[in-house]
C-alpha cells in the first residue's frame, strides 16, 4: 500500500538522524520530512546507551571529519541545550597518563587538541593533578574545561519535536524492510506500507550497513557491535569524584579505554570496555544470536580484526566476567577504588564499522549515488556532532534540490 511521499525520508530516530530531520525542515521550509524508526520510541539504542560525554574534540586527526564536526557541535549542541531547558554541565575532564609512554602520547593529544582549536587545554603536574582532583594518580594530565555532560535522550526528544512542530513526521514501530529506486524518487517500504521520498539519507546505526545494502551500497564496511559494559559507584563514594577522568587512549583503537563518568542525574559510571557483542543489539551477554554469530564469522574484515586483536579481545572479556578485571585499569589512575564501591550498571552498544582489510574505521564515513546518502560509519563524537553533522550531511545533498 502507498501511503504517500515526501520530499526526503530519514531512517533512524537516533540523534543523528533527527538532528538531520530538524536540519531540513528548519533549513528548507516547506518540505516534506518523514523519519522511520523500527522502534517505539526515539533514541532507543547508541543515543539512549552511551556514556552522556560531550566531547571537546582533543583526541582526533587534524583534518579529519571527526575533528572539524565535534568542535562545531559541540558549540552549537550547548547552545541548543540553552534554548530548549536541557541539563548541559562543563564539568571538564582530565586525560591522566599513567608513566612515561604515556606522557609522550599525552604531549601528541595536547598538539592535536591545540591543533583542533580546543578552548582552555591546560597540562596538569602530579601536584597539579591532585589539587585539582584529590583521588587521581599520575605522571601528568591534560586538563579539559569545556568538556561537558549532558543528557542526549532528552535531545533526541527535543529534535523529534521540532520535525513534527515544523510539519514533519517521525513514525515510530516503521522498521524498513525495502528500498527501490524509480523514475519518481526512492520506493521505502516500512511497515506494510510505502513512501515514495525524493531523497533518502539512512542513518541506522547498528543496522546501517544492513539498510545501505538494501539501496545498493556495498557489503563493506561491515558493522560489528562492541560491547560496552559499565559499573556504577555507589551513591557513598560517588562524591569523590569531580571531573570526567580518562586514561591516555591506545593509539591502536578508536577507543577511549575505561574512564571514569560523572552523568547529568548525578550516578557516575566507570567504563566502557569493549567486548565484541554476539547480536547486534546485543546489551546483556545472553543476547546471542546464531544467525549474527554466523554473519560475522563469513566476513573477511571481522576474521582478520580477530586474527590481528585476540590478545585485546581476551584481555576485554576478562574484565566482562570479573569485576575485579573490569576495575583493574582504573585502579591505576583511581587507586582508592574497590569492587564493593561499584555495581552494575546498563551496557550500551557500539556500532563499529570495519574494512575489508580488517581494519577499524576511525573517521566519519558517507556514502551516497541517485538520491540516497549513508551515514556507514558514525561512532563516538557522533552524538556530541549531531548538529554539525546533520549540516554537512544537508550540505552534501544541496545538489539535488529538494521541496516543492
Amino acid at each position: 500500500m502507498v501511503t504517500g511521499g515526501a520530499d526526503v525520508g530519514v531512517v533512524g530516530a537516533g540523534i543523528v538522524g533527527l538532528g538531520i530531520a530538524a536540519r531540513l525542515v528548519e533549513s528548507r521550509p516547506g518540505s516534506r520530512v518523514v523519519v522511520l524508526e523500527k522502534e517505539p520510541d526515539v533514541g532507543r539504542h547508541q543515543t539512549g546507551h552511551n556514556s552522556g560525554v560531550v566531547h571537546a574534540g582533543v583526541y582526533y586527526e587534524p583534518g579529519s571529519l571527526k575533528a572539524r564536526l565535534c568542535r562545531e557541535g559541540a558549540t552549537e549542541l550547548k547552545a541548543y541545550c540553552a534554548t530548549r531547558g536541557i541539563a548541559y554541565d562543563e564539568i571538564g575532564k582530565l586525560i591522566v597518563a599513567r608513566d612515561e609512554a604515556e606522557v609522550a602520547r599525552l604531549r601528541e593529544l595536547r598538539r592535536r587538541g591545540e591543533a583542533n582549536g580546543v578552548p582552555g587545554l591546560e597540562w596538569l603536574s602530579e601536584r597539579q593533578i591532585a589539587e585539582r582532583e584529590p583521588g587521581v594518580v599520575g605522571r601528568a594530565a591534560l586538563y579539559s574545561p569545556t568538556t561537558a555532560i549532558v543528557d542526549y535522550p532528552a535531545v533526541a526528544r527535543a529534535l523529534a519535536e521540532d520535525v513534527r512542530a515544523a510539519g514533519g513526521e517521525v513514525l515510530t514501530e516503521a522498521e524498513v524492510m525495502a528500498i527501490t529506486r524509480t523514475s519518481d524518487g526512492v520506493l521505502v517500504e516500512a511497515a506494510g506500507a510505502s513512501r515514495t521520498v525524493r531523497q533518502l539519507v539512512i542513518c541506522a546505526g547498528l543496522q546501517s550497513d544492513r539498510v545501505a545494502a538494501l539501496a545498493g551500497d556495498p557489503a563493506d564496511p561491515r558493522i560489528v557491535p562492541f560491547r560496552g559494559e559499565y559499573l556504577r559507584l555507589r551513591p557513598d563514594v560517588r562524591g569523590r569524584v569531580r571531573h570526567l577522568i580518562y586514561p591516555v587512549p591506545d593509539p591502536a583503537y578508536p577507543f577511549l579505554g575505561v574512564h571514569v563518568t560523572p552523568r547529568v542525574d548525578g550516578e557516575v559510571d566507570i567504563g566502557p570496555n569493549a567486548v565484541l557483542a554476539l547480536s547486534r543489539e546485543g546489551y546483556r551477554r545472553r543476547d546471542v544470536s546464531a544467525a549474527e554469530i554466523r554473519e560475522l564469522l563469513r566476513t573477511p574484515g571481522v576474521r582478520k580484526l580477530a586474527r590481528q586483536h585476540w590478545r585485546t579481545g581476551v584481555r576485554e572479556l576478562r574484565g566482562s566476567l570479573s569485576r575485579r578485571a573490569f576495575l583493574a585499569e582504573a585502579r591505576t589512575y583511581l587507586p582508592w577504588l574497590r569492587a564493593e564501591h561499584v555495581v552494575r550498571a546498563p551496557a550500551g552498544v557500539r556500532a563499529q564499522a570495519v574494512d575489508p582489510d580488517g581494519s577499524l574505521v576511525d573517521d566519519f564515513r558517507l556514502s551516497g549515488t541517485d538520491g540516497v546518502l549513508a551515514v556507514r560509519n558514525a561512532p563516538s563524537p557522533a552524538a556530541t556532532a549531531c548538529l554539525a553533522i546533520a549540516r554537512h550531511v544537508v550540505d552534501q545533498m544541496c545538489s539535488t534540490p529538494i521541496g516543492r
